[in-house]
């Protein structure tokens, strides 16, 4: 793969507001509001234009914006408090309001947000079977959370796009460490990353040159062509909210990958959904904290269906609680749960799509989801690479796919997930190229009677299994070769193995993200 946990900007902006009360060191503030005019605190006179009259930290009463309610400020900054504790007006990372032409607001490390250079990344989406470039594919940065960082760009007629992408910067201008994560879509493709793909980290530090610019084999995207593209039409719509930015628009319809089909909404909110079923279907978005009203979509075939608006109905309060139970976790520590809609839910390959926000990582015990948007959700618990995995003993409790739906209330799920080490070390992965016929490794697992073996494509399709390979004793890695039809030239594809212990109950299983090969 020529393509995949970073700063989110919330901390950044935690960071710059607290700056003050932790004593660190930051950039001196711009004036706000007129700190040598007179007011009256007592009859809160004297200001205007939203200000309003504080005691200053030379100890007399000035007018300053408002922090409470970002008010104050003119060209688009924002009100935050300064590091000597007075209120003073910023540039704003949200709306990059507050700078002059040519230039973006950046959050700084120990520091405020300021105008600097913009960062831009680049990079090709091409056909990953044939290396044809892909043109008006849409490409979009984003992080951990999925939650976008960017704009969406599309690519030209030689399939190359660029991003202007938003990065921290340390105390004295320079890139601070951010990584972020890539998105591609296009009509008659697969999305990227659809699991069991993943997309690598991308350290923005690493751009140069002037203008800032990164552009590398790990910026390329290579897309796989849907089996069968008939009776497919396009959506697109505006996602009319404050911030719609990243906001996870689905369509309903089951495809060939499972589940309904997304697309992702620009700074402006404009989104575009390809490879949408003909007929008559259901348009819902989803972002933490954005609550949306639904839409209905006409598509013909081959066309466009246009101006399908999802309008914000207000905030997403509801908070998702559960716990997890880790039990002999080998290499894994903590783990991570996601939301993923149910709509893109494969149960197959049990993967779907998780909206931005609606994740935590570092779970070992007791978690919580906030602002969770309503809607019908598949909960996913151990579904990254962390060498831990979801128990595969259906016989227990813990071990089942949990569904909720969630209508405006918050919910604690009553039963914990309950989470194992997985088989490590599976061979081939990471989009390795494998030619010939495969052989499949991985870490024996202790107390094993046997072993199962399956084989998926890209599309999420079992293709092939070996249910009797037979356990080892003494070696370090069990293999086995491929005996099924000829694998596609061009096309991914996954294997995963499960233990099973004496009595037939499986033990382990490799990880849902791992064993990924491109065969050739």
């Amino acid at each position: 793969m020529r393509n995949e946990q970073p700063r989110l900007r919330t901390f950044w902006r935690i960071v710059a507001t607290h700056i003050a009360i932790l004593g660190v060191a930051a950039m001196a503030a711009p004036s706000c509001g007129d700190p040598e005019g007179e007011c009256d605190i007592d009859e809160g006179s004297g200001c205007g234009n939203g200000q309003e009259c504080l005691l200053g930290a030379d100890g007399e009463s000035h007018c300053f914006c408002s922090v409470d309610g970002d008010t104050g400020c003119e060209g688009g900054q924002q009100c935050l408090e300064g590091p000597d504790g007075d209120p003073a007006c910023y540039c704003n990372t949200e709306t990059e309001g507050g700078c002059e032409p040519g230039l973006v607001c950046e959050e700084v490390v120990g520091g405020y947000p300021d105008c600097f250079p913009p960062v831009t990344l680049g990079g090709m989406v091409f056909d990953l079977a044939t290396d044809e470039a892909i043109e008006g594919a849409l490409v979009v940065a984003r992080d951990a959370n999925f939650a976008a960082v960017s704009g969406v760009a599309a690519t030209d007629a030689a399939g190359h796009y660029e991003l202007t992408v938003p990065v921290p910067r340390n105390a004295d201008g320079s890139l601070a460490e951010y990584d972020v994560f890539l998105r591609a879509d296009a009509q008659g493709y697969l999305n990227f990353p659809a699991p069991p793909r993943v997309a690598l980290p991308i350290d923005m530090s690493q751009a140069s040159g002037d203008p800032l610019l990164l552009e590398s084999s790990a910026t390329d995207i290579g897309l796989i062509e849907l089996e069968n593209t008939d009776g497919l039409g396009i959506i697109s719509g505006t996602v009319v909210a404050d911030v719609p930015i990243g906001t996870l628009v689905v369509a309903g319809g089951a495809t060939e990958a499972g589940g309904g089909v997304t697309g992702i909404a620009d700074t402006d909110g404009s989104y575009t959904i390809f490879n949408v079923p003909a007929g008559t279907v259901g348009v819902r978005g989803y972002k933490a904290g954005l609550q949306l009203g639904s839409a209905t979509a006409d598509v013909v075939a081959d066309a466009v269906t246009e101006g399908v608006d999802l309008v914000a109905t207000g905030e997403a309060t509801a908070v998702i609680g559960g716990k997890v139970e880790i039990v002999n976790p080998g290499n894994g520590s903590d783990t991570s749960i996601i939301l993923v809609v149910d709509e893109t839910f494969n149960p197959t390959a049990a993967r779907g799509e998780a909206p931005p926000g609606l994740r935590v990582s570092g779970v070992s015990g007791d978690f919580q989801i906030p602002f969770v948007p309503d809607g019908n959700y598949v909960v996913l618990a151990a579904f990254e690479n962390d060498f831990l995995v979801r128990d595969p003993d259906v016989s227990i409790g813990g071990t089942g796919l949990v569904r909720i739906t969630v209508e405006g209330s918050s919910m604690t799920i009553d039963e914990s997930f309950k989470i194992t080490g997985s088989l490590d070390e599976p061979k081939p992965d990471n989009e390795e190229v494998v030619s010939g016929t495969p052989t499949f490794s991985w870490a024996d697992d202790s107390g094993e009677d046997h072993y199962e073996v399956r084989l998926y494509d890209a599309y999420g399709t079992l293709v092939w299994e070996k249910l009797d390979v037979p356990g080892v004793s003494g070696d370090k890695y069990v293999e086995v070769t491929y005996e099924g039809d000829p694998l596609v030239s061009g096309l991914l594809y996954q294997f995963r193995a499960v233990s099973i212990k004496n009595g037939g109950s499986p033990i382990s299983i490799t990880e849902d993200l791992k064993g990924v090969f491109l065969y050739q």
